[in-house]
């Protein structure tokens, strides 16, 4: 059986349009272990939870983004499916916007690193195939809600 797991693609709204016109930019976290890759805020899914909760749970445990910080996007949800440590796995992302652009970082030990970033930048740091494709599409979907 496939393990399990959760997280919210997180991204703020800068007020200011900047040079490039990247007005969005995306929270990326990384890891304290294996090769260091740079992903949102992802965790398996406990006894007991449901999908959101888990990633509502991994958010405020990696990044100390409580619930309340933050607006779920309807209408978006993403499956990747990939191998990790030889074991097939699945993660379930949401898009979620913090409500406030200056909201405080607080990793966890699983952590060592943070960065918000515009798209390009977001997906050159997301290393794999499927993260750099859920980045986009989030965007593609937050700009085309927006319009």
């Amino acid at each position: 059986m496939a393990l399990r797991a959760c997280g919210l693609i997180i991204f703020r709204r800068c007020l200011i349009p900047k040079v490039d016109n990247n007005t969005i930019e995306f929270l990326l976290l990384q890891a304290s272990d294996g090769i260091h890759h740079w992903t949102p805020p992802t965790g398996h899914v406990e006894p007991g939870e449901d999908d959101l909760e888990t990633a509502l749970r991994e958010t405020r445990e990696e990044a100390g983004i409580e619930a309340g910080q933050l607006t779920i996007i309807e209408g978006f949800k993403r499956e990747l499916n990939h191998v990790a440590r030889n074991k097939p796995k699945t993660v379930i992302y949401w898009l979620a916007e913090v409500k406030d652009y200056d909201v405080e970082i607080h990793l966890s030990h699983e952590h060592q690193a943070y960065c918000w970033l515009g798209l390009e930048e977001a997906c050159q740091l997301a290393q794999f195939k499927e993260m750099k494709a859920a980045l986009q599409e989030g965007h593609q979907f937050f700009c085309s809600i927006e319009d």
